[in-house]
């Protein structure tokens, strides 16, 4: 994918390493999918999506990238999930140690693994809210437990994991998985309070991984393993703009995109979608400023000490 670029084509003076509250990591890797491919061209399609979007808000009124968003160099060129996992943990922890709100774009789901650890490795008492078609919870799949099927079995085995969305999975899956902390799609459609029950299952320090193919396939085809009966736009938009509202999310992921070239409306929601996260965070206790926010790191463990500034590597 092109380097050296600027995320939207926002100024470059909310683009710099220094100035960006947020940094966001590409992770253009697809080795372990195993039905549709192009995971990879991912980011790339969602990068191109970016920039022809408008960088105002109109439900929040507000413009998010001045809080500056710092495009990372992707994580790419690997030979192995295990080196990709190693790769995105270490790049992640290091930002996250440089008070950075840590986003990346993916790429297939086993990107979360690493990105997760790293988090957990950071924050006190950490939910990973996971939206996805699929459960993600098999020890192993085709002989690693870096697949993308198991994306989110070290998040059940090491935080408080709360799955949303979920309508397809393996009968091993049943035996690992918290059904007090599950919502399946099927019983989502006529449960009026799932959004209340779902937000009270979650601790305070909240990372969100967004598998594309949570959404129903009517308004995102362009996905790997696209299911049907999913999540539509402003549901999905309502639970996550109290979920910011009420938790402190440190960070997310947003992953599955496989760019189809006849149909780019998947690209442009995947980016519409980042930039809706990135206005909820920043409205958050009347966080939203001119020229950027401050973020509380109290809950912070004792282990990171994150710094302000930081010479880009």
């Amino acid at each position: 994918m092109k380097t050296n670029r600027i995320y939207a084509g926002i100024p470059k003076e909310y683009a710099s390493p220094e100035k960006a509250k947020v940094v966001l990591l590409p992770v253009p890797y697809d080795g372990t999918s195993t039905w549709g491919k192009g995971a990879d061209k991912g980011p790339e399609a969602f990068l191109e999506a970016s920039e022809n979007m408008e960088w105002y808000d109109i439900e929040t009124d507000t413009e998010a990238y001045r809080q500056g968003i710092y495009l990372a160099d992707p994580i790419d060129a690997l030979d192995s999930p295990e080196q990709m996992v190693d790769a995105v943990h270490k790049t992640v922890k290091e930002y996250i140690k440089r008070n950075k709100l840590v986003t990346m774009i993916g790429g297939e789901h086993s990107i979360s693994i690493g990105g997760i650890r790293a988090f957990n490795e950071c924050f006190e008492d950490l939910t990973v809210l996971h939206l996805d078609a699929h459960a993600d919870l098999r020890k192993e799949y085709n002989g690693s437990p870096y697949n993308h099927a198991c994306a989110m079995r070290e998040a059940n085995e090491i935080t408080n994991l709360v799955q949303v969305g979920i309508r397809s999975m393996d009968h091993s899956e049943t035996l690992v998985m918290d059904r007090d902390k599950v919502f399946f799609a099927h019983e989502m459609v006529t449960d009026d309070f799932w959004t209340d029950t779902a937000l009270d299952l979650m601790t305070d320090n909240v990372y969100i991984s967004f598998d594309l193919d949570a959404f129903d396939p009517s308004i995102l085809p362009a996905t790997g393993t696209p299911e049907p009966g999913g999540l539509f736009w402003y549901e999905t938009l309502d639970f996550l703009k109290r979920v910011f509202e009420e938790k402190n999310v440190v960070g997310f992921d947003i992953v599955e995109l496989c760019p189809n070239t006849q149909e780019r409306s998947s690209d442009f929601l995947a980016a519409k979608l980042y930039y809706k996260m990135l206005s909820y965070k920043f409205l958050k206790k009347n966080d939203y400023l001119e020229d950027g926010f401050e973020e509380n790191n109290d809950n912070f463990k004792k282990s990171v000490n994150p710094i302000d500034d930081y010479d880009e590597q």
